[in-house]
């Protein structure tokens, strides 16, 4: 039988479980990524010692970062990937927090909002308020970097993926297909899943609102951050760059 979850922040159990396989089956390199996030770091703050993933989700990123900085902590809002990254990173504190509202009542040389969270913000209100907590927990000459979900003009409507891995017994394909409706994209996933214990589908929709580039550059300024946007990025939607300004 197939279920059905709309979620627009945080993932399940199941998703969770699956959710390191699937990418790293899709080619995602988790520790190329944090070199170069932690070289990004440095270029804008060279002397970074601690940094905060924030919607960390398994922790496949802080895990690199531990090794790199003095500290490096993170925060998730699911329970499951938390738990998963509490257990991947035992040198690092993984707050379940949610990024909208969270204090951890101390800052950090960098601030990290990465794998397009920050797009789970359903409105431009929620969004500043999400960059404000951002910039709360950046310290004094730190830096803050936040990957986008896509602008509206680069979304494509109708867009689809599929991927299957097989690893440790159990095979797992992922199908998606993405479509606009009004300033948000709607990206319906569908998963099966076989294993010893037979085959179970299921079916997330992800929610992400699609800010256009003036209203995350105006979010930062509301926060008092000064930012730029770097084209590339770990998945190609380019990030933003803030410094308390």
């Amino acid at each position: 039988m197939t279920t059905v979850h709309e979620n627009t922040t945080a993932y399940g159990h199941r998703q969770a479980a699956v959710y390191d396989a699937v990418y790293g089956g899709r080619g995602k390199d988790w520790v190329t990524e944090g070199d170069e996030l932690a070289a990004l770091v440095r270029e804008h703050c060279p002397h970074a010692a601690s940094v905060l993933d924030v919607a960390c989700g398994t922790g496949s990123h802080l895990r690199r970062l531990v090794e790199l900085f003095d500290r490096a902590d993170g925060v998730e809002l699911s329970e499951a990937m938390c738990d998963i990254a509490a257990a991947k990173v035992p040198d690092a504190t993984v707050y379940r927090a949610d990024m909208r509202d969270f204090d951890l009542g101390r800052t950090y040389d960098a601030v990290l909002c990465l794998c397009y969270s920050i797009g789970y913000s359903t409105s431009v209100d929620e969004l500043n308020g999400t960059v404000a907590r951002l910039a709360a927990h950046t310290a004094p000459g730190g830096v803050c970097v936040v990957e986008p979900w896509w602008f509206p003009e680069r979304f494509l409507h109708g867009f689809v993926t599929a991927s299957s891995v097989t690893e440790d017994g159990r095979a797992i394909t992922r199908l998606s297909h993405s479509v606009r409706d009004g300033d948000v994209s709607r990206m319906t996933i569908r998963y099966v899943v076989a294993d010893a214990a037979g085959i179970e589908d299921f079916t997330q929709v992800e929610v992400h609102s699609l800010f256009t580039r003036e209203e995350y550059l105006a979010a930062f300024e509301h926060a008092g951050l000064a930012a730029e946007y770097r084209e590339g990025g770990p998945n190609g939607r380019g990030l933003f760059i803030a410094h308390h300004s």
